[in-house]
């Protein structure tokens, strides 16, 4: 398309380049990130997941000069050269390939048997891929293995799947033909021998991505519209891209205390008394609870912003009587408005003009939950800000976070067509432009308009979403199904979504749609009590699927799941601040870890909790034992006490109630003791498992609620141990202290070291050897505990 270069010019960290039929540019990122871009769509990038000022962008020294064929580009990590055609290789520092555009012709019809489907008769419809008006074909070498692409069905590993970004409400049984669901996230990791490095395609039109189904020498990504835009992120390991993609696109916050702990939902819980015996049924059940959410039948004719008066006659009342049982309410917000004379909300935007319209300037209707609606324009400010005033609605009545759902948007009456028209902040912009980022706007309006009403972190889970949305809101994988399927399914979306930027991410626990048995329950809540969002949720017409609905079994099990669950909080809180710090997400594929262990690079039926934990659920029906790959190191199984040794594969034990886990040695995993929901009690001891080795561990104590620790105000704990001449060491230091409220002591529990004396700061304590470990009570202030074999 663009033809022989004709020049280039140089412009601090940007390289413009002239060819025969265009331009593009270089731009140098920062060492290890690279901006591709050409104008076709508009003149500049209008990226709606890479905001600026932006922390990615640092200066940096870059070296262009003038070669045989080509322009190169060189900084202390890359090296980019570019040729005719804007065709664009990049290298490491040492000159070793890494990324190549692919020099041969892209083939989109592949030969099955010996009749090619483009020639085949009759066979026009299963030609599988057209060209598109963008298209970039990079070379592969052989070995590659491509993660990310968010929540995308199928497993980890997508290499031989083709995918398209589209936001798609599809309320089939999700499997691994689906190319499209409910979020667009256009980037993908690609781990080869040498190193890993990520690609981002920042093109909000429909797009299309293929890993080697089509042609096992080449992968594309690709679109109809838009511009050529995309950013090439180094490691060289996958760990280093998460970072560097995340501080591109936004870090996940960290979120409330509150809503890390367990969350239940159904549509519908309504009328307020089955709410009120929700709640009652799971204090009496001792069950941990700090989350139920309100679907649509709460409100007013599905009308937005409003509640059934019928229903719930007095909502501030309901959430204040669930507020002193330590619950809190999560309200669904759906984008589209009732069109409705005499409706408040439709009737301001009207008057405003508000709404997205026809290519005539009329508001354009189609049906979704309400009958004729609406759909609020979102790409432009002024409507971002109403919608987030209109927040303090809920928040008002005591609501406490919003759940947005059906922004795809969804739509009952067809798809919105392409010439729907959006004002996209000034520059005019049709439906095929907007779809993939509707969710997002959305859900940056949502957060917004709730931080400014509430002063707190907000809490936003969205259905749809784009790249860069983490940094508003939590995710969920949409609509699945009560599916032994599904729940192995879950596991390679949720991971996936995590190494996409989505830290805070889950799906329905016990599954949508369908009927849940009580054996897939008790297996599932032992997923979902490891995944950063836990969320029950059902669909109207369906068995009921709170965990006494089944058997004693079965409630017993879900029990101990999510005493389990609060015993890990102050753990995942931490993994949720290392989450907005690095970007790396608390559930993790072993991959992660490991990337030079070539037995994990397929592994997508177990997973990390940070780095110190490794669970491998049962997601088969019936199955009482599993084999479990242990990666190099020293593992002690988190039930028995065991000690083992990684780097081989074990067959591990699982009764109904319980999920093989393993913790790596030279751990520290603080925990709390039981609660009924977040706060119920003052922490005044920490505990702390201690799992003998080398290692280290921070962790941080704050308000739980608001951005104070931006500023300063939380405590640090250091904890460091190592094990030498048969003693093990452990040292307690606390770092920063801007929070009011520290911890009295710690209660230290040390697995799988039979101890015989213990000193602090070289004078001897009182211990209780317990049957799985040594415990001892210490004073929250430095020191060195010494535990003598």
């Amino acid at each position: 398309m663009w033809g022989k270069r004709t020049g280039y010019d140089k412009q601090e960290q940007r390289v413009q380049l002239h060819f025969e039929h265009g331009t593009g540019r270089i731009e140098v990122v920062n060492p290890g990130v690279v901006h591709v871009f050409a104008p076709l769509h508009t003149p500049e990038p209008e990226s709606r997941a890479v905001e600026q000022p932006n922390p990615a962008f640092t200066a940096c020294d870059i070296r262009v000069s003038e070669q045989s064929g080509f322009v190169e580009i060189a900084t202390e990590q890359l090296i980019v050269r570019v040729y005719d055609h804007f065709k664009v290789d990049i290298y490491d520092a040492a000159g070793t390939p890494l990324c190549l555009d692919y020099r041969g012709e892209r083939d989109p019809f592949p030969r099955r048997g010996n009749v090619s489907i483009a020639e085949g008769e009759g066979h026009a419809a299963m030609r599988t891929s057209e060209h598109h008006k963008i298209q970039v074909l990079k070379a592969m070498e052989g070995e590659e293995r491509f993660y990310g692409l968010g929540d995308k069905t199928g497993p980890l590993n997508k290499r031989g799947y083709e995918y398209e970004m589209w936001n798609t409400d599809d309320p089939s049984p999700h499997v691994e033909s689906h190319k499209s669901l409910y979020k667009s996230i256009p980037f993908f990791i690609t781990l080869k021998e040498r190193a890993a490095y990520g690609l981002f395609f920042d093109n909000p039109f429909k797009t299309f991505f293929d890993l080697g189904k089509e042609n096992s020498d080449y992968y594309y990504f690709g679109a109809d519209g838009g511009n050529l835009d995309y950013y090439f992120i180094y490691g060289p390991d996958i760990k280093n891209v998460v970072t560097r993609y995340t501080a591109l696109t936004g870090r996940t916050p960290l979120p409330q205390l509150w809503t890390l702990g367990a969350h239940q939902s159904r549509w519908s819980y309504a009328p307020e008394s089955r709410v009120l015996e929700i709640a009652e049924k799971f204090r009496e059940h001792d069950l941990p609870l700090d989350v139920i959410h309100l679907d649509v039948d709460y409100m007013d004719g599905y009308r937005v912003f409003t509640w059934n008066n019928e229903r719930f006659p007095d909502p501030a009342a309901l959430t204040k009587r669930l507020g002193d049982m330590g619950i809190k309410v999560v309200t669904i917000i759906d984008p589209g408005v009732k069109k409705d004379r005499g409706y408040g909300i439709y009737e301001e935007g009207l008057e405003k003009g508000f709404y997205a319209t026809d290519r005539d300037g009329v508001p354009y209707v189609n049906a979704v939950w309400p009958g004729d609606s609406v759909y609020p324009d979102f790409s432009d400010e002024p409507v971002r800000r109403w919608w987030a005033d209109n927040q303090k609605i809920m928040l008002d009545a005591g609501i406490a976070g919003i759940w947005n759902d059906m922004n795809e948007p969804a739509s009952f009456n067809g798809p919105l067509p392409d010439d729907v028209r959006f004002k996209n902040d000034g520059r005019g912009a049709d439906h095929r432009e907007i779809h993939n980022v509707y969710g997002h706007l959305m859900s940056k309006s949502t957060y917004d308009g709730i931080l400014e009403a509430s002063g707190k972190r907000p809490f936003v889970i969205t259905r749809a979403a784009y790249a860069g949305t983490q940094k508003y809101s939590t995710v969920w994988t949409g609509d699945n199904q009560s599916f032994w399927e599904h729940l192995r399914l879950s596991i390679p979306m949720t991971l996936n979504l995590g190494l996409s930027g989505f830290a805070f991410n889950g799906c329905d626990v016990g599954g949508f749609s369908h009927d849940c048995t009580p054996e897939l329950l008790a297996r599932w809540v032992q997923v979902g009590a490891f995944s950063p969002l836990f969320r029950n949720h059902t669909a109207i017409g369906t068995r009921d699927q709170e965990p006494w609905a089944y058997n004693e079994e079965t409630l017993d099990a879900y029990r101990k799941a999510m005493k389990l669950r609060y015993r890990l909080l102050p753990y995942l809180y931490d993994l949720m601040r290392e989450a907005e710090q690095t970007g790396l997400p608390p559930m993790r594929p072993l991959v992660l870890e490991f990337p030079e262990d070539a037995n994990v690079h397929e592994i997508d039926d177990q997973f990390l909790f940070g780095s110190r934990m490794l669970v491998a659920p049962v997601v088969e029906q019936g199955k009482r034992h599993r084999a479990v790959y242990l990666p190099e190191g020293s593992w002690v199984d988190f039930r028995s006490g065991e000690k083992m040794e990684g780097g081989r594969v074990i067959l591990a034990e699982a009764p109904l109630d319980v999920c093989p886990i393993y913790v790596r040695g030279g751990s520290f995993l603080p925990a709390y003791p039981d609660q009924k929901y977040v706060g119920e009690l003052k922490i005044k001891e920490l505990l702390l498992d201690v799992y003998p080795g080398t290692g280290e561990y921070i962790h941080t104590q704050d308000d739980g609620e608001s951005f104070d620790y931006r500023s300063g105000s939380y405590n640090e704990y250091r904890f460091s141990q190592s094990e030498q001449n048969g003693e093990l060491e452990i040292k307690l230091e606390l770092g920063n202290s801007g929070y009011e409220e520290t911890y009295g002591s710690f209660r230290l529990t040390v697995h799988g070291l039979s101890v015989s004396s213990v000193e602090l700061s070289g004078e001897a304590i009182p211990f209780l050897a317990e049957t799985r470990g040594t415990t001892f009570h210490i004073p929250a202030e430095n020191g060195t505990v010494k535990l003598i074999r």
